[in-house]
């Protein structure tokens, strides 16, 4: 049958196209006003997304139809599919065909090239009825074609607490595992609360349209973890910066005056601790087993307001203080989800999936326990 939209959690919307349905992570009149091609590839990665439903079947046929970026000489993994039932992993799915966009690094140049659909099958699932969440690839843009069972599919009803987060590729999932180990997964299932995940690749600005789009989001909890693209573009110097977050935090207190709200600042990346960016490929890692990640501007040059991760943190710190007015406005060091002393970056600028977990583990226990800002 085609797939239900109201299967689906996380989602800003979805999209009919030929196939199916494609799930949006941003609305439709964000697509529009700023139609950016990094930005329309990472919103349409259903990070976070899942197809949640109850039913009593036995076998189970999800039929997808994915699309993936592929860099010449820098191979990356291919998504997944996790399916959970009852809470519990039944199946980790690597996807296999679909349609490949490869971007040569040195040209920017790109060629389409089409491929099969993909079907994730379950089987064997016991006698009675089961919650099951399908959660789809954080990495790959897909669309929904059929879902096949051989018992009714029905929407589940239960209702958790919604954790609204914005963050950079980090946050998106760039090199977690599978996409229910992305760390804002990790710490949802770890807290027990429903998931929107807006972390963007490549794509965490101080957005004006994104605090539009969280302002106008249903959330029990929202964070919002800044700074780090902000460096790698080069994109601000300090007198721009810290009004936008200003202005940021406020567009989101216009919609939720009241909903704790954590402020999060860059987690530890050695490239951009004292170097301002743009950030860059490192020209010698590609066609290499890892391609890596360094900083291109000058150490130290902060004289003029450019823009260093030791810099923000300090910055959002001051911020947050300065609106002690907002009690339920709460700031958290990144470097406390992921330090220096933790594992390094394989890439020099991503966390590997070991990390992922981690983090997600530390802010599940920082954040949701019981004298924590979304207790």
């Amino acid at each position: 049958m085609p797939v239900p939209s109201d299967l689906l959690r996380g989602a800003a919307e979805t999209e009919v196209t030929p196939r199916g349905i494609r799930p949006h992570r941003l609305p439709a009149w964000v697509r529009e006003q700023f139609p950016d091609g990094q930005l329309l590839a990472m919103e349409s990665q259903p990070s976070g997304v899942r197809l949640v439903f109850q039913t009593a079947a036995s076998t189970l046929d999800l039929v997808t139809h994915p699309t993936r970026i592929a860099y010449l000489g820098a191979d990356r993994p291919r998504g997944r599919v996790d399916v959970y039932v009852d809470g519990v992993l039944a199946l980790r799915d690597p996807l296999s065909g679909g349609d490949r966009v490869e971007v040569d690094l040195a040209s920017g140049q790109s060629v389409f090239h089409p491929g099969p659909a993909h079907t994730t099958s379950v089987s064997g699932l016991p006698a009675g009825r089961h919650r099951i969440e399908v959660w789809l690839p954080h990495n790959e843009s897909v669309e929904l074609v059929d879902l096949r069972a051989d018992a009714p599919i029905e929407p589940d009803d239960a209702t958790l607490p919604l954790w609204v987060h914005h963050g950079s590729s980090i946050s998106h999932g760039s090199n977690a595992l599978a996409p229910s180990e992305t760390w804002p997964a990790v710490a949802a299932r770890r807290a027990g609360v429903e998931l929107r995940n807006l972390g963007l690749g490549g794509s965490a600005f101080v957005d004006p349209f994104l605090a539009r789009v969280i302002r106008d989001a249903p959330a029990d909890y929202i964070s919002v973890k800044l700074g780090i693209n902000v460096v790698n573009l080069d994109g601000m110097r300090l007198r721009t910066f810290v009004p936008a977050v200003h202005g940021f935090l406020d567009t989101i207190r216009d919609g939720h005056p009241d909903v704790p709200l954590l402020l999060i600042s860059p987690l530890f990346c050695g490239i951009h601790e004292d170097t301002p960016g743009p950030g860059a490929i490192d020209p010698d890692s590609v066609g290499t087993d890892q391609v890596r990640f360094v900083a291109t501007g000058t150490p130290g040059d902060i004289a003029l307001g450019r823009l260093t991760l030791q810099v923000i943190r300090r910055e959002l710190r001051s911020l947050a203080d300065r609106r002690a007015a907002d009690k339920n406005l709460h700031y958290l060091d990144g470097t406390t989800l992921y330090g220096p002393a933790d594992l390094p970056l394989p890439d020099g600028l991503h966390p590997s999936p070991e990390a992922h977990q981690r983090i997600g583990t530390r802010f599940a226990e920082y954040a949701f326990t019981q004298d924590g800002p979304f207790a």
